[in-house]
């Protein structure tokens, strides 16, 4: 049976979190459809973590490069190192990001830049990149990881949902003006997920927190990864500028 992602390569930013985080179950969720993946983050030896898993279960390969997605000078070299190696770019999952939570009166202005640029700028940059790319191709997958804040907002992360907010505008403008060259861009918005981050939430909250979801539980990155992998695939080739929440029903 023939995988859905044979000889394609994707780049996945963010993916080094190692654990539980959703980037790394997005490139497994690729390399098990045949996909050669990229795996780029700020910390090296959590990349290459999530890169070895890939390899031993997949047998896909898996190509590590650190850097910071804020900096242009690293998402050039990421495009660049990923070309010399694979050859070509067909998916593109930008996952990176960061929280600086705090209440707008209490949130310096260095925290506002850091998680804009990381999130939202991160984001231009890469699918930029990207696009000069696919361009070339006249084929190519984009996949936005947002967030619901970024959709209905969220006390204390006026940085984050801001980002988010921005990064599924960019989403339906890269959506526009990519769609004639056969390029599809789409968002994925998570609610809330069990990762590393909502383990360390008292069980009071986290109890609360369920108690909002009509499906009545928590997602797993594995639930977010199925829904990037559809919109990586021609399953989904008629779909794009969509923002698809994977919440549980938290927001409809």
């Amino acid at each position: 049976m023939s995988m859905k992602l044979e000889g394609k390569t994707a780049i996945v930013t963010g993916a080094g979190k190692g654990g539980r985080g959703i980037g790394r179950s997005v490139a497994l969720a690729l390399a098990g459809e045949g996909a050669d993946v990229v795996i780029t983050s700020f910390t090296e030896a959590n990349a290459e973590m999530v890169a070895r898993e890939v390899r031993e279960t997949t047998g896909r390969r898996a190509l590590v490069i650190q850097g910071d997605v804020s900096k242009p000078e690293d998402v050039e070299r990421l495009f660049s190192e990923t070309l010399k190696e694979l050859g070509r770019v067909d998916i593109l999952v930008n996952n990176a990001g960061i929280t600086r939570d705090g209440l707008i009166l209490r949130m310096s202005e260095q925290d506002w830049d850091a998680v804009l640029d990381s999130n939202l700028k991160g984001a231009f940059l890469c699918c930029k990149a990207a696009a000069r790319v696919m361009l070339k191709q006249k084929s190519g997958k984009m996949v936005n990881v947002s967030s619901v804040v970024g959709i209905a907002g969220n006390a204390g992360q006026a940085n984050y949902s801001a980002s988010k907010g921005g990064m599924n505008a960019l989403t339906k403008t890269l959506a526009k003006e990519l769609g004639s060259r056969g390029i599809t861009v789409n968002a994925v918005a998570p609610g809330f997920i069990e990762t590393v981050m909502t383990d360390a939430l008292p069980e009071e909250n986290r109890e609360q927190m369920k108690k909002q979801v009509p499906l009545g539980r928590l997602g797993s990155p594995d639930d977010v990864a199925r829904a990037v992998l559809f919109l990586c695939t021609d399953d989904s080739a008629y779909i794009t500028g969509q923002i698809l929440t994977v919440d549980g029903g938290l927001f409809m």
